[in-house]
């Protein structure tokens, strides 16, 4: 094996033998002893090497000094000068070099890359063997678990979550298969059963769709490609999904806001959420009454609200609303035949198009969603009157 592939090797393995050859290559002049017949010159390319690959290395002296970080570990924040100013880090480096190696996750500040907390998977490995009065140097290599620890996450939750709700429909629908041969001769009850049966069915079918919708949301898989969007059509779409359930509730839809308005986003995916909203609205209002359908361009965003005179939301459940299978009465979500995973699904859609939702509500008032997403363009429409059912001030749909 020539001393170039044994450095990879080692590097791979844990960065030990490149570690070594970089930081005696400050000292020494001729080849090393390490990997035998090792120059300067191929140390240097050693060095290039480290600074290319993608974990984050950083290698620590004895006096707890940066001797080299490599552009990754620079970029995740956790250097300063020649120190690491992460203090778990460090007490993980003073553990390897009493112990000889150590693994872990570390939680890094948000502050530090300015992207939001990140979970760093931690090998630290002592680099030679040393003495308690002459500890050796070691090096730490970081990888960003961030994504896969959420992925992670989300598949336990997602098993959990499908175990747990499934079992009401299945079990329904075996219950009433029962009645059925129980009551095979008596054709009143028979068709009386039939017909929970598919509205079971039904609802176990909805309740699959939607994890699965909710799944890719969430799963991590690329959103596909963003093209501007039409906000008219998309609310064009969500009416038509809706308004067969709004009629049979004597409930009207009426659009109203700025016309024209174009987002980037996935039209789909868009068209999916405000027919969630307005799914939740037509089963939580009661009476003749109109639920309003807006857009509105407002500080680089399309503004979307779906306004109700509902019921409204309690407030001790406004901030657990887009959980997923949260409800705030679970007998009534029995009576509608919810999921509890549209204002999830909703949440995830405005997240993925770098949006956000937010919801205001009193309880007999009703309640006005506002889904915000990122114009496409600046808007040169001036703005149109407002909707037939005037919707809350926007600072009282962010205060809850």
């Amino acid at each position: 094996m020539s001393p170039l592939v044994a450095l990879v090797v080692g590097l791979v393995l844990g960065g030990v033998v490149v570690a070594t050859v970089l930081i005696r290559s400050r000292t020494d002049s001729g080849p090393s002893a390490d990997v035998p017949g090792l120059t300067l010159p191929e140390a240097a390319l050693a060095r290039r090497l480290v600074d290319l690959i993608d974990p984050a290395i950083v290698f620590v002296g004895t006096d707890d000094a940066v001797l080299l970080a490599n552009p990754a570990a620079r970029a995740l924040g956790i250097v300063r000068g020649d120190r690491l100013i992460v203090a778990e880090l460090l007490a993980l480096a003073r553990e390897v070099r009493a112990a000889g190696s150590r693994r872990g996750d570390i939680q890094l500040p948000g502050d530090l890359v300015g992207a939001g907390p990140r979970l760093v998977g931690v090998h630290g490995v002592r680099l030679d063997s040393g003495t308690v009065q002459r500890p050796g140097p070691v090096a730490l290599l970081l990888q960003d678990v961030t994504e896969a620890r959420r992925v992670e996450a989300v598949r336990r939750d997602f098993v959990a979550n499908v175990g747990h709700e499934l079992k009401t429909p299945v079990g329904a629908l075996a219950l009433l298969a029962e009645a059925i041969e129980g009551a095979a001769d008596d054709p009143e009850a028979v068709q009386r059963f039939a017909g929970r049966i598919a509205h079971e069915a039904d609802r176990l079918g909805r309740l699959v769709r939607e994890l699965i919708d909710l799944s890719r949301l969430q799963g991590g898989e690329p959103l596909p490609e963003l093209l501007p969007v039409e906000v008219d059509r998309v609310l064009a779409e969500a009416v038509d999904r809706t308004r067969t359930a709004a009629r049979a509730k004597k409930l009207d839809i009426v659009v109203g806001g700025q016309p024209g308005l174009r987002v980037r986003g996935v039209e789909n995916q868009l068209a999916t959420a405000v027919t969630n909203l307005l799914a939740n609205a037509v089963a939580y209002s009661e009476g003749e009454s109109r639920i309003a359908v807006a857009a509105r361009s407002r500080s680089g965003f399309a503004e979307i609200t779906v306004t109700d005179s509902g019921i409204g939301i309690p407030r001790a459940d406004r901030h657990r609303i887009f959980e997923r299978f949260y409800r705030v009465d679970q007998s009534r979500a029995s009576s509608t035949g919810g999921t509890g995973l549209g204002l999830a699904i909703v949440k995830h859609v405005a997240s993925n198009h770098g949006g956000s939702v937010t919801v205001w509500s009193e309880e007999g008032l009703g309640s006005t969603f506002t889904l915000r997403i990122p114009l496409a363009e600046p808007a040169d429409h001036p703005m149109s009157p407002p909707a037939v059912v005037p919707t809350p001030q926007s600072k009282e749909s962010e205060r809850s």
